[in-house]
């Protein structure tokens, strides 16, 4: 049962000494299979390369824009990336594009008063899609804000269409909140849009569940997974 104020009415539990957390920073997150650094115009023709290709036309479906058809296009859409949001290019460290850029990730919606903070505008490359390199990637970034700045939510949201980035909230832990009808305008299409998150106080089991699936002991010498994320990660 909820605490009752003075006047009888439920309150919420107290957070004991909260104060705001500090805001992202530019910084370079280095994990086993993936480096996920700040992005910068030297990115831009790696990126160009790993999804704008002439069959990547999929990977763009839901982002704001169509896929670009020439490198200019690309950079003025990630210029204004780097100019409105904390961008993150992220760089494989194995495979076939190790060591170049084949993604992107984002985060927004900082508020560090209320300590919450957004993945967005995740873009994998088809080579990059479904490796324990994406996955690490959105693990970096989650630690970083729970366990290096003090954040108490983090946020994933997606076209409700999207069932990929469905299944993939779902698998790193996401807790479906709901959907939100009506909520944009996308290429000249309506875009309903479903919300996920983690807590910190969910964050522990959540971490763990990752840590596991991405230890090396979890692949054979193919590099095949032994026990899949989405028997790892806490069912809620």
């Amino acid at each position: 049962m909820p605490e009752l104020n003075a006047f009888d009415q439920p309150v919420g539990d107290e957070v004991p000494g909260w104060t705001p957390r500090p805001a992202p920073e530019p910084v370079v997150l280095e994990g086993r299979y993936v480096a996920v650094v700040p992005l910068t115009s030297a990115h831009y023709a790696d990126l160009f390369a790993a999804v704008c290709g002439p069959d990547d036309d999929r990977l763009w479906t839901y982002r704001p824009i169509a896929k670009p058809a020439s490198l200019p296009t690309l950079w003025m859409h990630l210029a204004e990336l780097v100019d409105s949001e904390l961008t993150f290019a992220l760089i494989p460290a194995e495979g076939e594009r190790a060591g170049s850029a084949s993604g992107i990730a984002s985060y927004m919606r900082v508020d560090p008063r209320t300590g919450q903070v957004e993945v967005a505008g995740v873009l994998f490359s088809e080579v990059l899609q479904r490796t324990r390199a994406a996955t690490e990637a959105i693990h970096l970034l989650m630690r970083h804000a729970f366990d290096d700045l003090g954040y108490r939510r983090f946020e994933w949201k997606c076209d409700s269409l999207n069932e990929p980035s469905r299944r993939a909230a779902t698998r790193l832990g996401f807790v479906h909140e709901g959907r939100f009808r009506n909520h944009m305008v996308t290429q000249g299409r309506n875009r309903d849009t479903d919300w996920y998150s983690v807590t910190d106080g969910e964050w522990p089991a959540v971490r763990a569940a990752h840590e596991a699936w991405l230890d090396p002991a979890n692949f054979d010498a193919h590099g095949r997974q032994l026990s899949a994320l989405s028997s790892l990660t806490p069912a809620r």
